[in-house]
């Protein structure tokens, strides 16, 4: 399942906090001071189940422009925004303004709401849908939907969540593979509990007692629980609110801004190289000029080192560094923003290139050319990328070449080197070298160790699933030959064990029941007693009085013990009356050459309904040969 949060966006009292309300029926404002000001101060969170059974988080953001580090702060994490805009105001400063970070975040998904259409006739919010349509050009949100509601008559709230679902259902998800990124834009104390703190989970999964740390403080905690949208869960996934209870710390030694993340993976940092953009609205920057900078929930100052040039001016690019007052714990590809010092005003914002960066001297031709290639991505990042949004788990080099438009010689090289860095796999297997994302590939592995367990757990006399069956449910667009690929490595690695076709985890042993046990022997009795001539499986079942569904179990399970063999449909003979069959039939074919349809009927004495089946089936497993009427021992 998909997980996606939905944020608000707009001008103070422009129907934000309302519309959530409609949607969810939860008032986000939940400090004293907002209801009593009747505007928004703080983030607001609520859940909202979809009529198809999607949820999602809504995010409710403050409007005025005192409180723009507050949206900022819940901006970050948003996957689809609906920017609200009031029939009888239409666009103002922050609309102008939440437009201008919706742009710098690529906030690419989203729905312009125009509320509190009761208050205006059907000429003027004309106008304002056509004011709307023209303020949307050019940016981010140009083709987005424009839809009318009134929270208070309950105008249009069902359309708009039946557009919300399908651009929910179209979006694609955040990655849960990877390393723990959680910036916390909440931090309080619960009597008996301890420490928690909420945010947006933006990689990774967490886990209930999963050991993580706090950045930048460099703080090591332990997850005591967790709730996801009020719901106490084991496991939270990228793309949920979490409110995580948090073991060793007090609220005191973290802030919003911090962020919990995997242990020992991301450094703090006084220096951050970035490729910014600065808006066509803002005034022209100067080198060194104070900025506040902005990214997840953090806010730090610092200053703008332009690289090249001595001023930038509005609407053009630059490559940067930002020196900044206090660390900040950054990734490659994050994207921040950046309002000036005084007055606080959105001037711009960008993606960073080196989250680490060092002191650079400026008008350094190489080292804008190394940033240049940066900011487009290493080589080697560029082939994890290509591994990690393939459409197949698996490519092969010559694969990856063709993606990336590079020689085979340097993929061979990158190769090595990624190998060698633990973040790759190679799988070799039938003449043919694969190569795979190892985080995506291990995320793969741990779906398939529990969809086996679920099945396991559900069939617990059967030793397994069908290769074809798993290859149909969970490898349906992979190529026959990777399927057979990781197959062949999980069974390597003692993860996986593969026989008569079928697939189980390693550890796996069908185990019957006390019940289960007794009837299995009685079976077993049944075709013992009856040696060359047993019953049908139908008549067991009638004599036992099992089910077909219980029945089969047991026999699937008789089967893999090789207590019983099929011979035929319906037709099962004990493994002991296949061993006495075959002595009787060789010593006879060594005594005589050979053997008729007849004489095996005698020899067993049985009839032509068991007996003919029986050969067939020593032809079958080349025990027996047929040649014209006669029956002959194969050497």
């Amino acid at each position: 399942m998909n997980y996606v949060i939905v944020g608000t966006a707009g001008h103070v009292d422009h129907g934000k906090t309302e519309l959530v309300k409609a949607l969810t029926g939860i008032n986000t404002d939940r400090l004293k001071e907002e209801q009593q000001r009747g505007i928004s101060i703080e983030l607001g969170f609520a859940p909202l189940e979809l009529p198809g059974g999607l949820k999602v988080g809504l995010v409710d953001v403050p409007g005025h422009e005192k409180f723009i580090k507050q949206m900022l702060a819940g901006a970050g994490g948003m996957d689809l925004v609906l920017l609200a805009v009031a029939a009888d105001e239409g666009i103002m400063p922050q609309t102008r303004e939440h437009l201008d970070i919706i742009n710098l975040l690529q906030i690419k998904k989203g729905i312009v709401v125009i509320t509190k259409v009761d208050l205006v006739d059907e000429d003027w919010l004309e106008l304002i849908k056509e004011d709307v349509q023209n303020f949307l050009k050019g940016t981010i949100l140009e083709n987005a939907p424009i839809l009318c509601t009134s929270a208070y008559a309950g105008t249009g709230i069902e359309e708009l969540k039946k557009v919300l679902e399908k651009m929910v259902s179209e979006t694609k998800p955040k990655t849960r593979v990877g390393q723990v990124r959680l910036p916390i834009d909440r931090i309080f104390s619960i009597t008996g509990f301890g420490t928690v703190v909420t945010g947006t989970l933006w990689t990774g999964e967490i886990s209930v007692g999963q050991i993580l740390e706090i950045m930048p403080e460099k703080l090591t905690t332990r997850v005591r629980s967790l709730q996801v949208h009020g719901q106490q869960v084991e496991k939270a996934y990228a793309g949920q609110r979490v409110a995580a209870n948090l073991a060793g710390l007090e609220v005191t030694q973290i802030k919003r801004g911090s962020a919990v993340v995997t242990p020992n993976v991301f450094t703090p940092s006084y220096r951050i190289d970035v490729e910014f953009y600065l808006l066509p609205c803002a005034a022209q920057v100067e080198n060194r000029q104070r900025v506040r900078i902005h990214l997840g929930t953090s806010e730090i100052l610092g200053r703008i080192i332009l690289l090249d040039r001595d001023v930038l001016v509005p609407g053009e690019k630059a490559f940067v560094q930002l020196q900044l007052e206090n660390v900040l714990v950054a990734g490659k590809g994050d994207r921040l923003v950046v309002r000036s010092y005084s007055p606080m005003q959105t001037i711009g914002g960008g993606t960073v290139i080196d989250p680490v960066a060092g002191k650079h001297k400026r008008f350094d031709a190489a080292l804008l050319a190394t940033l240049a290639v940066l900011a487009k991505g290493t080589p080697e990042e560029l082939l994890l990328e290509a591994l990690q949004n393939a459409g197949d788990l698996l490519l092969t080099k010559n694969e990856l070449a063709d993606k990336l438009n590079l020689p085979g010689t340097m993929v061979d090289q990158l190769v090595e080197v990624l190998l060698t860095k633990g973040l790759i796999v190679q799988i070799d297997f039938d003449d043919t070298s694969w190569v795979a994302d190892k985080d995506r590939l291990d995320s793969f592995q741990k779906n398939i160790e529990q969809f086996l367990g679920e099945y396991h757990q559900k069939y617990y006399l059967r030793f397994g699933l069908s290769k074809e069956e798993l290859r149909s449910r969970k490898f349906s667009k992979a190529k026959v030959k990777i399927f057979n690929a990781l197959l062949s490595k999980w069974v390597q690695d003692n993860f996986l064990r593969v026989e008569n076709n079928y697939v189980a985890l390693k550890g796996f042993i069908p185990t019957p029941s006390l019940k289960e046990q007794k009837l299995l022997e009685r079976i077993a009795a049944e075709y013992l007693s009856a040696v060359f001539q047993p019953p049908l499986w139908s008549e067991v079942l009638r004599k036992l009085a099992l089910s077909e569904d219980e029945g089969n179990e047991l026999l699937k399970y008789l089967l893999w013990k090789k207590t019983l063999y099929k011979i035929d449909e319906e037709l099962y003979f004990h493994q002991q009356s296949i061993k006495g069959a075959q002595e009787l039939l060789k010593q006879y074919i060594e005594e005589h050459g050979s053997i008729q349809l007849s004489e095996a009927r005698d020899l067993l004495q049985s009839s032509r309904k068991y007996v003919l089946p029986l050969l067939e089936y020593f032809d079958k497993i080349k025990f027996t040969k047929r040649i014209q009427d006669k029956r002959v021992l194969v050497k």
